[in-house]
């Protein structure tokens, strides 16, 4: 007897339905050039979990065309009720077919049709093949009445881009009573709203599964009726019901030819002679996943194909001039990486495929050459190699360095702070009358929401979640605030459970043999030039509440030595009055005064002598609000007042200030006329979404805009005197008694030998207040850097 021939899968995609899906499903990611993206992310994560899951032999994407289709042309209100297609969808659908060209998958569309009409036409074709299996991915479950035993079956999205379920014969009947061919009958007695499709108006689910479940298709059910007036009755149905179905008739019917799917459409398939994989491309999609910038799928793309023909391994590439290339030098990476973070400040952790592919690059060797020929013609020569080249080796010292941790205090705070983290969960079960998992946000929404019913002051609801819930993130829960205790105990109890986890019990675990943390010190860790650290991030320590100081206590110096930390002060603040050339903030910091309450002076209309704290508190926060792009609702809550109050002190502040208005402004005007900003030393920050036609993207990007440039200079300023610090202490033989050990924010910290403080203390106060060369201050008038110093025997007790 000859052997049955294996089945191959075919797999036909409702392209436009997870599309759609996946638009709403995802949050609205964009590349740096300011594309959006997240439909086709999700869209990109939905194939691969198909080709991983289901492993198609075959695969097929159906589209809808643009233009009406023979349903609109039978009933004008068809899908009348649907919003209008957002821009930003419109660009990913268009962009979406060169996904699939990437992944070689054909793309089958007809005009007068819609995909659903595509897809039944081809299943419908194919039901001779006994071996082929047919799988329809889709978003839309109007696909089940396609279902065929298990030689049609549909893989839909139950929510989300994830969360996926497989329909059978079985599972149709099991959630709607009966097979899958009495779908259209179904949506023909109770309409779809989606769609505008009427059905009969007081017919609901309940009612038009009972009459399939019993007559079947419409037209029996008619046939029926018509010769049994007691048809009706005997299913326990009210006349009501039985006059709305004799009077709906027509709708019915009508309605029920509009959600037929069509078996007819103009399209012929033809099962192709080579399965997908023979055919596949990997590098081709890797490129579009690069240009896309979904870094994290290029990689799972390889794993996925690992096997197929023109790949050995998920390590090797298809493109031979890469294949064979060796690994970049460590020292060179290293190098290459900091010039391509420069180029895209976005990209603050490139890969070696992040370099060799810049720009199109045909080699390696072009790369290298493309990178810091882009580098020179970009005026970033001075950034790339006098602030951070010179970098390297102070980073690599100050990590081997490392600071002096006392294990036995953080021990004893371990102690102290889970009992007080163990007295405050029961502190809120008793307001809550019962336990739950506080760390759970359904259970804590249902616990304040549904239980407790809490609202905040105004009435006004909280935000949901993108599944519906109530959110119970910390910007919701601030509303809340004095509402009821259990709201504080809950904030308190996150401060304590987040420092335990992140520091307190974790840096113990991170010492080293000789008693000392080296934590990892990035350059790059931020898009404005900043610092960041890990293991652990040291720059999130808080340093507002007394918990998060205390912590400070265990980074300790050594016997017979002292911490010492250099911090610059206001240093943003000064870099505004330097790149505005504002003569008020310029004058207020030559004199040495308190800007704040200089500020405040100004806005309130008073003598600096009659400035109270609140005013001064709330020039503060305008002072900071203004440099970080705040808007008026931004300000209203951070000032703690209305917005009635908020846009008096925002517009009163320009007034008061117009060259740091003109300042503003135009900095925003040049990212919009060039996609960037720069800093004094001309770090430059990309903002493609400036000229986003989505609103709130473009407001967004503003937003960063303005601050890029403050924040960018004092990065740089940092990274320049952290520089000159450690060279003047070489030059001078101090570096033996005077180590750097960590760099936060605008604070540098060494560990100095008892009797060397003065000295240290003179040069790198020195070195760090005069960072800036005259070429870069033009024709500028120059503003003074103040640097604070301190020292203690640890960092939570400097003086």
């Amino acid at each position: 007897m000859p052997k049955e021939s294996p089945k191959k899968r075919l797999i036909l995609l409702d392209s436009h339905a997870i599309i759609h899906r996946a638009y709403h499903g995802m949050p609205d990611f964009t590349s740096s050039d300011g594309t959006p993206t997240g439909a086709l992310y999700g869209l990109s994560t939905m194939l691969l979990k198909i080709l991983a899951d289901l492993k198609p032999d075959y695969i097929i994407a159906c589209y809808d065309l643009p233009q009406k289709t023979f349903r609109h042309e039978a009933y004008d209100g068809y899908k009348a009720g649907r919003a209008k297609t957002d821009p930003a969808l419109i660009v990913q659908l268009q962009s979406s077919r060169d996904l699939f060209e990437a992944f070689n998958i054909p793309i089958y569309d007809a005009p007068g049709f819609e995909a659903d009409d595509l897809l039944g036409t081809i299943a419908h074709q194919l039901k001779k093949e006994k071996n082929i299996e047919i799988i329809i991915a889709s978003g839309d479950m109007d696909t089940l009445q396609l279902v065929d035993g298990k030689r049609v079956q549909v893989f839909t999205l139950k929510k989300g881009i994830n969360d996926t379920i497989m329909y059978d014969e079985d599972a149709v009947v099991a959630r709607f009573g009966f097979t899958p061919e009495f779908l259209p009958d179904y949506k023909g007695l109770r309409g779809d709203p989606s769609d505008n499709i009427i059905g009969i108006k007081g017919i609901g689910e309940k009612t038009a599964s009972v009459l399939i479940q019993k007559f079947g298709t419409i037209e029996e059910m008619y046939k029926k009726i018509k010769k049994d007036k007691n048809a009706i009755k005997d299913l326990g149905l009210t006349p009501r019901i039985e006059a709305l179905l004799v009077e709906g008739e027509e709708d019915a019917l009508f309605s029920k030819t509009l959600a037929t799917i069509r078996r007819d459409a103009p399209v012929k398939f033809v099962v192709p002679d080579k399965t997908f994989r023979d055919d596949i491309n990997v590098e081709k999609i890797s490129e579009l996943f690069r240009k896309l910038e979904f870094k994290s799928l290029t990689e799972r793309i390889r794993k996925i194909f690992a096997s197929s023909q023109n790949i050995s391994s998920s390590e090797d590439i298809s493109n031979s001039e890469f294949s064979v290339q060796p690994s970049i030098p460590p020292q060179e990476f290293r190098e290459l990486a900091i010039a391509l973070w420069l180029l895209n400040s976005d990209v603050n952790n490139p890969t070696e495929e992040d370099i060799v592919h810049f720009q199109n690059a045909k080699s390696y060797t072009d790369a290298k050459v493309r990178i810091f020929e882009t580098i020179r013609t970009n005026n970033l020569s001075y950034i790339y190699e006098e602030i951070e080249l010179p970098l390297f080796p102070i980073i690599d010292s100050m990590k081997m360095t490392g600071v002096l941790i006392d294990a036995k205090y953080l021990k004893k705070l371990s102690v102290e702070y889970h009992k007080e983290l163990s007295a405050l969960e029961k502190s809120i079960f008793r307001h809550a009358d019962r336990e739950f998992n506080i760390n759970s946000p359904k259970q804590l929404g249902e616990v304040l929401f549904d239980e407790m019913k809490l609202v905040n002051e105004d009435g006004k609801k909280l935000r949901k979640t993108a599944g519906g819930a109530r959110s119970t993130r910390e910007s919701e829960l601030d509303k809340l605030r004095g509402v009821h205790p259990i709201v504080d105990d809950i904030f308190k109890h996150r401060e304590l459970q987040k420092l335990l986890s992140t520091y307190i019990d974790s840096i113990p675990e991170l010492i080293g043999a000789d008693g000392r943390l080296h934590a990892d010190f990035n350059q790059a860790g931020a898009a404005t030039g900043r610092f960041s650290s890990t293991n652990p991030n040291l720059q999130n320590i808080p340093i507002k509440s007394e918990l998060g100081k205390n912590i400070r206590h265990a980074f300790i110096a050594p016997k017979r030595g002292v911490l010492m930390s250099f911090d610059y002060s206001q240093i943003e603040l000064r870099v505004a009055a330097l790149m505005s050339q504002d003569e008020y903030f310029i004058d207020v910091f030559k004199q040495g005064k308190d800007v704040h309450a200089a500020v405040a002076s100004k806005v309130f209309g008073v003598k600096e002598s009659e400035v109270t704290h609140e005013m001064r508190r709330r020039a503060k926060v305008i002072n900071f609000g203004i440099l970080y792009g705040m808007g008026v609702n931004a300000l209203r809550t951070n000032l703690g007042t209305d917005r009635a109050e908020a846009q008096t002190f925002h517009d009163n502040y320009f007034l008061q200030f117009p060259t740091i208005r003109a300042y503003l402004d135009g900095v925003v005007e040049f990212a919009k006329a060039h996609g960037y900003t720069e800093t004094l030393f001309g770090r430059r920050r990309y903002f493609p979404a400036i000229k986003s036609k989505i609103p709130f993207m473009r407001a967004m990007a503003e937003r960063m805009a303005v601050n890029a440039p403050l924040q960018g200079t004092a990065a740089d300023v940092m990274k320049i005197g952290m520089r000159q610090a450690v060279d003047e202490l070489a030059k001078a033989g101090l570096s033996p008694h005077a180590r750097l050990t960590m760099q936060i924010h605008d604070e540098l910290i060494f560990e100095v030998d008892e009797g060397y403080e003065e000295k240290v203390s003179k040069i790198v106060v020195h070195a760090m207040e005069n960072v800036i060369p005259k070429e870069f201050l033009g024709s500028k008038t120059p503003v003074p850097l103040e640097v604070k110093a301190e020292s203690g025997p640890n960092w939570g007790e400097l003086k």
